[in-house]
């Protein structure tokens, strides 16, 4: 990222906690000079004030990025004082669930590049994914600057209509939660089995962890990679029975969690 406009007209990173830190020590392990980032931040970290980054408030006119990484009930009152940088060449990025593109065009102005993206929390390891889709301002250039950003900390995907995001977050958005729910679960029925809890969890944990590396190596579906470890009337094949229930299993479960998260991000978008 050293020899880029980013690198050159600078990157304003508004909000850097969680997901900002992260994607901030993403970039600057990537190259990206620590003196060509300006932080707003009002409660900045021990790390932050040590990254080298510009922390004094003095902001480049028209920077080339603006990532928007505030909670999405502090953007009203954050995104007003980056208002003057909209409707020319900076590109705003935002990270902010339930925030749609016409907010921010509302704010901007409609002749601003935007780019709305959808982030989970394995991005704070660099494991995450990201979807990405920009409004008409929005040309290849500026949607290659986004994805050369958000890929600092995962991989990322890039999406054709901004209503496929509700979808998005109820799979991948929202979903580590349900992993970490299944591996409580898991721990939780190996404890009823007669494990000590602290086995039980490490075998949930390790098991959770190593199969899902395993499906992100393979080169065979999920689906060849189930029946690969599921031999004929064995444990396995048991233990599928009752999770494969389509009226009680997980079919029915995460058909029903996927879109309870993906329609609570409507409602959020809608106001």
């Amino acid at each position: 990222m050293k020899d880029t406009r980013i690198a050159r007209e600078g990157l304003v990173l508004l909000g850097c906690g969680k997901m900002g830190s992260a994607m901030l020590e993403g970039w600057l392990s990537r190259g990206l000079p620590a003196e060509s980032v300006s932080v707003v931040e009002p409660y900045p970290s021990d790390w932050l004030k040590a990254s080298g980054v510009d922390l004094s408030g003095n902001l480049p006119a028209s920077p080339a990025i603006v990532l928007v990484a505030v909670k999405p009930q502090m953007m009203r009152d954050a995104l007003p004082a980056l208002k003057e940088m909209g409707g020319g060449g900076t590109v705003f990025v935002s990270v902010a669930a339930g925030i749609t593109i016409d907010f921010f065009e509302q704010m901007l102005g409609y002749q601003t590049p935007v780019v709305r993206a959808m982030p989970n929390t394995p991005a704070a390891i660099s494991r995450g994914i990201t979807a990405i889709v920009g409004n008409g301002a929005t040309d290849a250039e500026a949607l290659d600057e986004a994805y050369l950003l958000l890929s600092a900390v995962g991989q990322v995907v890039r999406l054709e209509r901004e209503a496929d995001i509700d979808a998005v977050t109820g799979v991948s958005g929202s979903g580590p939660a349900y992993v970490f729910h299944m591996i409580e679960t898991m721990a939780a029925a190996g404890e009823a089995e007669g494990l000590d809890p602290a086995l039980a969890l490490q075998l949930a944990k390790a098991t959770v962890a190593g199969a899902g590396a395993l499906a992100m190596a393979a080169d065979v579906g999920p689906d060849q990679l189930r029946i690969n470890v599921t031999s004929p009337n064995g444990t396995t094949q048991a233990a599928l029975e009752v999770l494969m229930d389509e009226d009680n299993g997980f079919p029915a479960l995460l058909r029903r969690a996927v879109h309870a998260a993906a329609e609570r991000s409507r409602e959020l978008a809608s106001g």
